[in-house]
């Protein structure tokens, strides 16, 4: 294991797990929403997001986190391994509130100078509210991972699905050798 691919919902524990299983393999870790979330929220054109993932894919060794199917084909194309962290829905909801409540409050920086704000926090559109993302698109991510792994896509690649942060545990101790 060399190449991962970490996907699942916000608040699924991703970034956290991406960075130890990325310090344990010895491999760079990359969070899309760094590369994709330009200042002022603004998306990085897609050609321009391809082509630096596309980069970042091309090396020997990496854990990817995020979801973004724009550039799917690329992460998934190189990975040895998916790990899909797949908490129950209320689990990782009640995660990326505690985190975003966390966030708003000390004013902390994600990206390129963007900040989650209490407007977003409050807002009815999921498109800006992480909290509801989470919640809305947890039954769909779980039916799209579900399909992928089934189906052995990427057909290369080693699918883990861990359900709980015991299960995290046990996987990570397991590198830990």
């Amino acid at each position: 294991m060399q190449r991962v691919s970490m996907v699942g919902v916000p608040g699924a524990g991703k970034s956290t797990t991406g960075r130890l299983v990325a310090s344990l393999l010895d491999v760079p870790f990359v969070e899309l929403d760094s590369l994709f979330h330009q200042p002022g929220w603004t998306p990085l054109p897609l050609e321009q997001f391809r082509a630096g993932v596309g980069e970042i894919v091309a090396g020997d060794g990496w854990v990817v986190d995020g979801n973004y199917r724009q550039v799917r084909d690329l992460v998934w194309g190189r990975a040895d391994t998916v790990i899909w962290l797949d908490p129950s829905r209320i689990r990782a909801t009640s995660r990326v509130l505690r985190r975003t409540l966390e966030r708003v409050t000390r004013g902390e920086e994600l990206w390129n100078g963007n900040s989650e704000t209490w407007s977003n926090l409050f807002s009815a559109d999921p498109e800006r509210n992480v909290v509801l993302w989470s919640w809305k698109k947890h039954p769909e991510y779980r039916r799209s991972y579900t399909a992928a792994m089934v189906e052995r896509v990427p057909s290369e690649a080693r699918w883990v699905r861990l359900r709980s942060d015991d299960e995290v545990d046990v996987f990570l101790s397991g590198l830990n050798r």
